[in-house]
């Protein structure tokens, strides 16, 4: 088993353990010597639990230090709470005591925080505690009011004392487990969400991998149709028709082969170019840088509600999301987009509304994975390379079928904090 380094968390958890004890047992001690006037050393007692009480002092001291906190530290925590124990058990009757259960307690920490030799040790200690608990004690003598009087006001003691005990043992451990369980899933939680992120790294490093031979492969077919256009276009230097589609096949050849040159540029271009922009400004530039890349888009005037003035850290790959959204939307559906943005202090939320035909349910918990797509030519990659933006800047995109038909695609970002100008 895998034990992580927690034990900052359990340490804080058994100071709190520790408190309750403190208090338990010093209640205890002033019940039996004021309230029933028990014969005890009563000073002996006081001192142990006020060493007790330092130790918990000293322990949230200790949680405050900047140093790593060990699993051996941690463990001879235990063992002192152990030490403590013995010496109040040992004052007040031994095992006969129905307190005496409280040794069980850095058995169970020790179970659920500490590697197996750990735990080993600690059962050890406890159960030769136990059994020399069982033959050297200090029994509880109530005042002589006779034999028969005395044993049952000792057995009404112990049952009473005993009841007092299962309950806050029960509530002792309810609450430390449940605080274990809810720590091993906050843990597991985290883990699959790296998990997941390391899946999506591993799947963009693919993806650009595979970009970067591409564009390399592609530089000598792009050469070859040079040349080749170049000698047609001398051969039919005459024919005035074909020389214009010639002229335009070039320029799409050398369109290609300066994305290429341009490619190996494209992280340094993208650090320069980003800039905190108002969230309004930013949405009315991509969407004019749409309408050029797609004239024949069509969409009713935007619903922007924004309070305050939100900033967004505008930047390509951010762009390109948004541009990518607005093109699924519009490939869906040839009816104009409902487009709307909304914000409070914590976030923005910008949401399409299509008219198409909405996503297909054995599609719609795979719609952001690679090579997914609801189009029959697509590559089912635009949405992936989205949602992998966006998660980079913090935000997420989600997309339902509307109960009006269509699909309503969600995009939520973090607003930029004062003093953050280059990212998240």
């Amino acid at each position: 088993m895998n034990y992580t380094s927690n034990t900052r968390h359990q340490l804080l958890q058994l100071s709190y353990i520790r408190t309750v004890t403190i208090f338990g047992q010093s209640g205890l001690l002033l019940y039996l010597f004021f309230g029933l006037h028990v014969t005890l050393n009563f000073w002996l007692i006081a001192f142990a639990l006020l060493a007790m009480a330092l130790l918990n002092l000293l322990s949230l001291l200790r949680l405050r230090s900047p140093m790593p906190l060990t699993q051996l530290e941690f463990f001879f925590q235990l063992v002192a709470d152990i030490a403590f124990y013995v010496c109040l058990l040992y004052q007040m009757g031994g095992v006969g005591n129905p307190f005496s259960a409280l040794l069980l307690i850095p058995l169970i920490i020790s179970a659920t925080s500490l590697p197996r030799q750990y735990t080993w040790l600690t059962a050890l200690m406890v159960t030769i505690s136990y059994s020399l608990l069982m033959r050297f004690f200090i029994p509880i003598n109530l005042p002589d009011t006779g034999h028969q009087h005395q044993a049952d006001a000792l057995l009404n003691l112990h049952l009473a004392g005993m009841w007092v005990n299962f309950i806050l043992t029960a509530i002792l451990i309810t609450w430390f487990v449940v605080n274990i369980r809810e720590n091993l899933q906050r843990q597991e939680l985290s883990l699959n969400r790296a998990r997941e992120s390391n899946l999506r790294n591993q799947q963009l490093l693919s993806l650009a991998t595979m970009a970067a031979g591409t564009a390399h492969e592609m530089g000598t077919p792009l050469a070859t149709m040079r040349v080749l256009l170049h000698e047609i276009k001398l051969d039919h230097s005459e024919d005035q028709e074909l020389v214009e589609d010639i002229e335009i096949l070039q320029a799409q050849v050398e369109n290609c082969s300066d994305r290429l040159k341009h490619l190996a540029e494209s992280v340094r271009q993208e650090q320069q170019e980003s800039r905190a922009l108002p969230a309004a400004q930013f949405f009315d530039e991509i969407l004019d840088r749409w309408l050029l890349m797609r004239p024949t888009a069509r969409f009713n005037p935007p619903v922007i509600n924004v309070s305050g003035n939100p900033v967004i850290l505008s930047s390509i790959p951010l762009q390109q999301a948004f541009i990518n959204l607005l093109n699924n939307a519009a490939d869906a559906s040839d009816k104009p987009l409902q487009i709307e943005v909304s914000s409070d202090a914590q976030q923005i939320l910008f949401t399409i509304l299509d008219q198409g035909p909405g996503i297909p349910l054995e599609q719609a918990e795979q719609l952001g994975s690679p090579f997914i797509t609801t189009k029959g030519k697509g590559l089912g990659i635009g949405l992936f390379l989205t949602a992998s933006a966006l998660d980079s800047y913090g935000g997420e995109v989600r997309l339902f079928n509307h109960p009006e038909g269509g699909t309503l695609t969600e995009v939520k970002l973090p607003v930029i904090k004062e003093g953050h100008n280059n990212g998240y």
